[in-house]
């Protein structure tokens, strides 16, 4: 599948980064700010109790993982798009030993680890907020790291069959947006008729949104078990496929 070089790649994303972070971090942690300030105090002011819960500590966990999707998204899709096409980084890069596999590989474990930062970054946020009262949120930030590479391997997947950066936009309108209204991030799925209901549990963003949640109240259940069988499912099945659609479109 790929072997350890892939780290490699990690570490060139790694430094690109870290030499440009002042212009991509500051709309990470701004932008959740603004969220919970507009939606958690001035929504929550009329919303009242949801599930028992002010507003605002319902719709936390929603704004942790939904703002780590979307840096996944972010940097799995443009990002990767650029690298590949414009910049053509994995045509140099597979020249030298690293093969194509290698190549994703260090992509989506990169986006996993964007995800992991922007989750932690907004953890701290909460926790300013006065919004963490569980021990448990500690693993918040692995949470972030696991569903990130379910995240990262669904937008290579994408981004394999995209043939311009305006793919994109529909990417983000039909799949990632619904997504951040339909998952249970602003109000509980039992308000949705039945048959949205069980289209939103299909959605990769449910299952994570409800094991946040599940770390933020302490409480877990059986479907918290599944909810992770689940993405782990999902992530192996879009790794491999973006393994195989990337070779394809790198090698013919």
């Amino acid at each position: 599948m790929f072997s350890w070089r892939f780290l490699r790649m990690w570490q060139r994303n790694r430094d690109v980064f870290l030499r440009l972070w002042h212009s991509e971090a500051p709309g990470t942690v701004i932008e959740p700010i603004i969220v919970l300030v507009a939606m958690g105090l001035g929504l929550g002011a009329y919303v009242g109790l949801v599930d028992g819960q002010d507003y605002i500590e319902f719709i936390v966990p929603g704004i942790i993982c939904s703002y780590a999707m979307f840096s996944v998204f972010g940097e799995c899709t443009y990002g990767t798009f650029f690298r590949m096409e414009e910049r053509k980084t994995f045509d140099a890069i597979i020249a030298t030993p690293l093969s194509v596999e290698d190549v994703i590989a260090g992509e989506i474990f990169w986006g996993a680890t964007r995800s992991l930062m922007t989750g932690s970054a907004i953890l701290l946020v909460a926790l300013a907020f006065q919004q963490v009262d569980s021990w448990w949120t500690v693993l918040v930030p692995f949470l972030s790291l696991y569903h990130g590479v379910m995240f990262s391997s669904i937008a290579i997947f994408f981004t394999s069959l995209a043939p311009s950066f305006y793919t994109f936009n529909h990417v983000f309108t039909l799949f990632v947006t619904p997504m951040f209204f339909l998952s249970g991030v602003f109000f509980p799925l039992t308000e949705f008729p039945q048959l949205v209901q069980n289209l939103s549990w299909i959605a990769p963003l449910t299952p994570v949104v409800h094991l946040t949640r599940a770390l933020f109240e302490g409480e877990f259940h059986f479907i918290h078990v599944v909810a992770a069988g689940y993405i782990l499912l999902v992530t192996i099945f879009f790794f491999w496929l973006s393994l195989v659609l990337m070779r394809r479109r790198l090698t013919v």
